[in-house]
């Protein structure tokens, strides 16, 4: 047993790496080609920190454990708003920029909402899993358009972006590194949380809802907490919605295509709902003053620890 904690804890500082190189990496290049921090937030720093989630889930679902899957999604959607954001906030009020209010979180809302309808069966199925991919490619042919529209970023210094584009080889070396500490970090971790779950006696939803969710949760923190610290409020509230509709429409997406995911009616009473519940309040703060405070930050963070507390509890 000790031998499969202590693989745990290094397959989760693989994934933290690994997705540490791969944001790194996958920022660099888009800053090579001078593209708006929000843009960068919404989509490649939201895709490469919704890796460890991927890589997580499909090998849960490979291996038969769907609980670990499922809760590992909602997990992570839970923690991104209530302690990510959360806790961004309480190190630097977040300006919120009004498009997002208007445009990402409805989208970040009704993907949720989807997400609950289609699991309402008892499961995703690989029809259902068509839908989430097909509205994945409306978001992402929305963000291209959006991105072209916004234009190239004026802020990013004319000879920082030329710095970057000379460094274009070293940035792809650390995506790719980034992907291949994800890929094993997530296989030893999802191996030995099912080993600890079931000798402890601990249900692999609980295990997958909060230790494995903050686990993959940890490279969102990080990108989130590094952006606030250097005033990239857009980064860090886009990476936080943006992730959130990579995790629902991409990784809940493609892992039924390879595997049907049974859903356990328990998250249908109080997971999904609390998921829903953290996306639709997000819409009063934001609305407030277009600011998220330090206080709405606490509010975040204490809700997010009272669910945490409901879970050990049930």
């Amino acid at each position: 047993m000790t031998f499969t904690i202590v693989l745990f804890f290094v397959g989760l500082v693989l994934l933290y790496y690994g997705a540490d190189f791969l944001v790194d990496g996958s920022s660099r290049l888009a800053l090579s080609f001078g593209v708006r921090p929000l843009i960068i937030g919404m989509t490649i720093v939201s895709f490469a920190t919704s890796m460890p989630e991927m890589m997580v889930s499909l090998l849960a679902v490979g291996k038969g454990s769907s609980d670990i899957a499922v809760g590992n999604i909602v997990g992570s959607n839970i923690a991104n708003i209530g302690l990510i954001l959360g806790t961004s906030a309480l190190l630097m009020p977040l300006n919120v920029p009004r498009g997002l209010l208007w445009r990402e979180l409805p989208i970040m809302i009704v993907a949720t909402s989807v997400l609950y309808g289609l699991c309402v069966d008892g499961g995703l199925n690989r029809a259902d899993g068509v839908i989430l991919l097909v509205l994945l490619a409306l978001f992402i042919g929305y963000c291209l358009r959006f991105a072209r529209q916004a234009g190239l970023n004026p802020e990013a210094p004319e000879s920082l972006v030329e710095t970057e584009v000379s460094h274009r080889g070293r940035d792809v070396l650390y995506v790719v590194g980034g992907i291949v500490g994800l890929g094993v970090g997530a296989n030893w971790m999802v191996s030995s949380a099912v080993i600890i779950a079931r000798s402890i006696g601990l249900s692999e939803l609980f295990i997958g809802m909060t230790i494995v969710a903050l686990g993959t949760s940890l490279p969102e923190l990080a990108a989130s907490l590094m952006s606030a610290a250097k005033g990239e409020m857009d980064i860090s509230i886009g990476n936080v919605i943006g992730s959130n509709i990579f995790n629902i429409l991409f990784v809940l997406g493609v892992c039924p295509i390879f595997q049907p995911i049974a859903v356990e009616p328990s998250i249908l009473r109080l997971e999904l709902p609390v998921v829903m519940l953290f996306s639709v309040a997000l819409v009063p703060l934001c609305w407030h003053r277009h600011v998220i405070g330090r206080w709405k930050g606490a509010v975040l963070v204490v809700s997010y620890v009272l669910f945490i507390v409901a879970m050990t509890l049930r």
